[in-house]
This record gives structure tokens, sequence and C-alpha cells, in this order.
């Protein structure tokens, strides 16, 4: 199915390494996560108030802050396109990061004043009032996530997006969750204890989680954290096998949002190479690091022999 609605929105969608491309897989990945949990949280919302489960109203208040994720996956698509200016020379994908940081701040703050109202829940019990209505809006809710858990995997192995393969995982965690809630709940209806607030304890504990592990890596951006090892691996193997040159070094990335890297690093030449001959090489060089990559690298030129003459 989401290969029918890429095809469908996306124009051009087989050209990947295209910047436009990649923003239109962004929004479309976006706009879909934002339809889903909204869809999923007024159903939950609803099934969770007329069956007065706070397992449930946890579970949904778990699917609107998704569709922040969401929103945020689509803002950084079209901020991350936006071309630099004069006061943003390396462009604007910085915001997400931002707008991530505060999307955080929302996200704890509704697990904890969910942790609150369970535990109140686990101390003072009310009957739940469970039914089949409500069984069949779980079991929709599962299969909605395995289905946004396929698509947004797809869509990360397509453009190569760690955001996406992020929010496939976060799907997968739902299912699992609201899974937990559906055997949970079915269980609280033949035993004497408060599994209900339980259930929604731990479900309001996870939303608190997910809400710091995505202000630490927001956090963790901003701050310049050292790129991966396997795209500092995959620069200094498409540089060794670019003869002549050789010998790599001194290489830094800066990241400044999703899709726009830069870098810059230091290579060896021949001395005796023409300073045109080398040139061209380097800019070659710098243009495939940019096709494959999505980089934007500067290379300097380090004759092979400076340690002699230095000597």
């Amino acid at each position: 199915m989401i290969k029918y609605i890429i095809k469908k929105y996306v124009r051009d969608y087989e050209n990947t390494t295209d910047v436009n491309v990649r923003k239109s897989y962004g929004v479309l990945a976006g706009t879909l996560g934002i339809i889903c949990n909204l869809f999923l949280f007024i159903l939950k919302l609803v099934t969770g108030l007329l069956t007065n489960s706070i397992a449930i109203l946890s579970d949904a208040f778990n699917n609107f802050t998704d569709s922040g994720s969401s929103l945020i996956t689509l803002l950084g698509a079209k901020l991350s396109n936006k071309p630099p200016d004069q006061e943003h020379p390396h462009g604007h994908g910085r915001y997400e990061y931002i707008a991530t940081l505060i999307v955080s701040f929302i996200i704890f703050g509704v697990g904890w004043e969910l942790m609150g109202s369970s535990v109140e829940k686990i101390f003072h019990p009310e009957e739940v009032k469970f039914n089949f209505f409500a069984l069949m809006i779980l079991i929709v809710s599962i299969l909605i996530k395995l289905w946004m858990y396929s698509y947004n995997r797809y869509i990360g192995q397509t453009i190569g997006s760690g955001m996406n393969f992020a929010t496939a995982k976060d799907s997968l965690n739902d299912c699992l969750a609201t899974g937990g809630i559906l055997v949970g709940t079915i269980i609280g209806q033949y035993v004497n204890f408060p599994v209900d607030g339980i259930l929604g304890l731990g479900i309001s504990l996870l939303i608190m989680y997910t809400g710091f592990t995505v202000a630490k890596d927001a956090v963790n951006v901003l701050l310049g954290q050292s790129p991966e090892p396997e795209l500092l691996e995959k620069i200094y193997t498409i540089v060794s096998e670019s003869k002549p040159i050789k010998n790599g070094h001194d290489l830094r990335v800066h990241d400044y949002g999703p899709g726009w890297k830069l870098a810059s690093m230091h290579v060896m030449v021949p001395s005796d190479m023409a300073v045109a001959e080398a040139h061209y090489l380097i800019y070659e060089l710098e243009q495939k690091i940019k096709r494959e990559l999505g980089i934007d690298i500067v290379i300097h030129m380090d004759p092979d022999n400076i340690k002699d003459d230095i000597d």
C-alpha cells in the first residue's frame, strides 16, 4: 500500500538522491503519521472515557505525543530544504532539533500528569467497563501501528533516513504497549487487583522515558556530537579509492540539520603533480562524496613529501 501512495504523491519518486524528492518522502511520512496518530488518539480517548480505563487513556495520549513527533518529521522535511541566507549561511535545518526539544518537554509533561492519575487509580481503583467494542479498538490500533512501522521502515531504507527508522521503532514499541494493555485489561476483568492503574503507570513511565530520550538526542546534536563511525568509514573509503590521492586525515563533520552536513579534511597528493590536475582530482572527489553521501565537503591538498621538506 505504501508503494502505491508513494507513486501517487511523490513526483519522480525513484530519484531519491534529489533534495526535493527526499523532502517529499519526509512530508508524506510526517503527514501519514499525524493522520494515523490523531485518529488513534480520538478512538482511544473515547474508548478510555467510556470504559473508565486509565491505561487506555494513557495509551491515547501516547499516540497524541506520537503525532507531535510526526509533526516534527513534517516540519523537518520542509525546514531542512530552506536555502541559506545572510544570517544563516549554513541553512535552517537545526530548527528541527530545537522543535524536537520543545516537543520532548511536552511529552514528558503529559507522562508526568498521567503518572499521577495512574497512581491515584492504584490506591483508589475504579471498575473498568471493558467490552467487545474496546477490544476491537485496541486490535485495530495494533494493526495500524504495525502498518506505520512497515511504511516508516520502508521509507527509511529508501532515502536512508535515521528519523524514519526511529519512528518505525517507536511504532513497534507502541504495538507492544497496546498489546500489553489489551492482555492486562482482559485479565483485570477476572482478578481483584488494580491492573488498570498499574498498566497506566507503566505507559506513563514509557511516555516520560520517550520524552527524555527525544530530548537527549536533540541536545546531543545541538551540542555537536561525534558523527557516526559508519559515516566516517564511508568517507575514508571513498578517499582511499581515489587514486593517486591517499592518506585522508583531519576529517571534521558538522551537522546543520537533516540532509545538511558540512565536512572538511586533508589528503595527500603527489608533490610532482601539476596544480591544475590536483585541483581537478580534488574537485571530483568532493563531488563524489556529495553524490553518494549528501555531504558538502572541502578538501585541502597536502604534498606527499611535506615531511621531507620540513626535515
